[in-house]
């Protein structure tokens, strides 16, 4: 049988999903798995099999050739390893799974703001969670450090990990979330290896131009360019996964909300040098309470804003984008000063900019390294890693002197 889903079940623990190719399978019965190679990967008993009937999963006594079955009692098989008799070798061709290419840290939110919008909020909560994920779906997995209080999680891409936060954020969690990390690799030669992938890209050909310079930017290589019909354009990319982050909203943008792009991964493949970060400094608040409109008007012209008016602040959360590199420390709960006298013409008609709503994969993108990104159920906020100006001061300075 080729393993093609997992299963996690609170009562036999991990399963394993799939047809019987060849043979039959009985409870209690010895076996074992074998990866691609050939190579074994667990040994074990059979303790329970259940056969798809529509919907519903019938335990049964022994599965023939062609029935799609769960079974229970192998603990390291994963999908795409073969599940046989102790006398086979030979594994069953299928395709590997692609390697996770992007990693997280996830933390409890530390935030002044936790506890006001979620309900799960403690460390065990997320890591039993994070165990339940890494069990049902293969493309994730999980690690932790010594205090079980900071937990890595990689998958293929951020479009997965987005998914994993959201559906999180949907039970209610409160979290704390680490600029991502591309996972790399060295080759025999001590050589550094980056996770490359595959862009397909249909879109309008008068916006080809454009998107092909935007991929030259993230070290993209065009590989394919072809026409699919009157004035449209296929174009294929070899490009590194680092360069990638947060680029799908940036190309609708540049297709007008008209190209279609997919992702996959492709290989392994040079290291392409270093890329430019974010070149914005942060504006950041400076006091905890509401923002108010009156002093947001007044702070537009020093650069973007995330926040509008009566939306939480605290210190050391990040309000704005600045746009000229530099941090800049503002205040966004500066009122206007009332005074006794009333003269026609006095008061400004205060006009806000709306903000602009992204992603939880956009926001990713944008982290430098001394940042986070704060998620609940109600919002996402952008951060420092060090919320206190004092101690982020010297902690820049540490790392400058080292």
């Amino acid at each position: 049988m080729l393993s093609t889903l997992l299963y996690a079940d609170s009562f036999l623990g991990r399963s394993l999903v799939g047809r019987i190719a060849q043979g039959t399978a009985r409870a209690n019965q010895s076996i074992k798995a074998i990866n691609l190679n050939g190579e074994k990967v667990d040994e074990g008993k059979l303790t329970k099999i259940f056969r798809y009937e529509g919907t519903k999963k019938v335990p049964i006594d022994v599965g023939e050739a062609g029935d799609i079955v769960v079974v229970a009692g192998l603990e390291k098989a994963n999908v795409a390893d073969t599940i046989c008799d102790l006398e086979v070798n030979e594994p069953i061709p299928a395709t590997p799974i692609d390697p996770p290419t992007m990693s997280i840290t996830i933390t409890v939110n530390t935030s002044p703001l936790a506890g006001t919008e979620g309900k799960r909020l403690t460390s065990t909560q997320i890591r039993d969670r994070l165990v339940q994920e890494a069990q049902n779906n293969v493309g994730i997995t999980f690690s932790e450090n010594e205090g079980k209080d900071s937990f890595v999680v990689s998958g293929r891409g951020e479009l997965m990990l987005e998914i994993l936060l959201t559906q999180m954020r949907r039970e209610g969690f409160e979290m704390t979330v680490s600029p991502p990390k591309v996972l790399y690799k060295t080759d025999e030669s001590g050589n550094k290896l980056e996770p490359i992938e595959e862009i397909t890209m249909d879109l309008d050909e008068q916006h080809s131009s454009k998107v092909i310079d935007s991929m030259n930017r993230r070290k993209g290589k065009l590989i394919e360019l072809k026409d699919t019909g009157t004035n449209k354009k296929r174009l294929i990319f070899h490009a590194p996964t680092r360069g990638l982050m947060g680029y799908t909203s940036r190309f609708l943008t540049l297709t007008k909300g008209n190209g279609v792009i997919n992702r996959i991964f492709h290989s392994y493949g040079t290291f392409e040098g270093e890329m430019e970060g974010r070149r914005n400094g942060a504006l950041i608040s400076m006091e905890q309470g509401k923002a108010v409109a009156f002093a947001i008007f007044n702070l537009q012209a020093r650069g973007e804003m995330f926040v509008t008016h009566n939306d939480s602040v605290y210190p050391g959360m990040i309000v704005g984008l600045s746009p000229k590199p530099g941090d800049m420390i503002i205040n966004v709960m500066k009122g206007k000063k009332l005074t006794n006298m009333r003269t026609q013409g006095t008061d400004e008609n205060v006009v806000l900019t709306p903000v602009r709503k992204m992603s939880i994969a956009e926001q990713l993108s944008m982290l430098n390294t001394d940042e986070a990104l704060e998620i609940t159920p109600d919002s996402c906020r952008l951060r420092k890693a060090i919320l206190d100006p004092h101690e982020r001061k010297k902690s820049e300075k540490a790392i400058a002197a080292a």
